[in-house]
């Protein structure tokens, strides 16, 4: 078996990895603004982030996929993250946004003991610069919630 070259962020991940924390943000800052659009907001961005945090689940599926015998844990957890985001939306926004942002930190710390093994170290600085705002904004916006 012949080891995949190391895999490097394209510039065009750099720009969407920024674009992808504007809703963090966004809705941040916005769950503190006291209107009626408030709770829709809260809920806006724990759906957010459950989106981001499956995404990130599932990333690891996409460094399995080209391995002719991928580590059966690549699959596994590929499906956690998700799980746990799903219900934290379940949860009121105040909760569900502390579980997200737990859940943010622990993807990152799997991310950090596995990218190295799987040839993409060279993405952690992107994912735990993206992982810290996303963070952030989801203790912020619990705090505002």
């Amino acid at each position: 078996m012949t080891v995949p070259p190391v895999r490097t962020p394209a510039s065009i991940a750099l720009g969407l990895g920024a674009l992808a924390v504007v809703p963090f943000v966004g809705g941040a800052v916005l769950v503190w603004v006291d209107t009626a659009w408030h709770p829709t907001i809260a809920q806006a961005l724990s759906a957010y982030a459950a989106v981001v945090i499956a995404f990130i689940g599932a990333l690891h599926w996409g460094l399995a996929f080209p391995q002719a015998a991928p580590a059966p844990r690549l699959f596994v957890w590929g499906v956690v993250p998700s799980l746990v985001a799903w219900i934290a939306v379940l949860l009121p926004p105040r909760f569900g946004l502390v579980v997200h942002a737990v859940t943010l930190v622990a993807c990152y710390l799997v991310d950090r003991a596995t990218y190295p093994a799987e040839q993409a170290a060279a993405w952690l600085p992107l994912r735990l610069r993206l992982t810290v705002v996303a963070t952030l904004c989801c203790l912020v916006g619990a705090a505002g919630a």
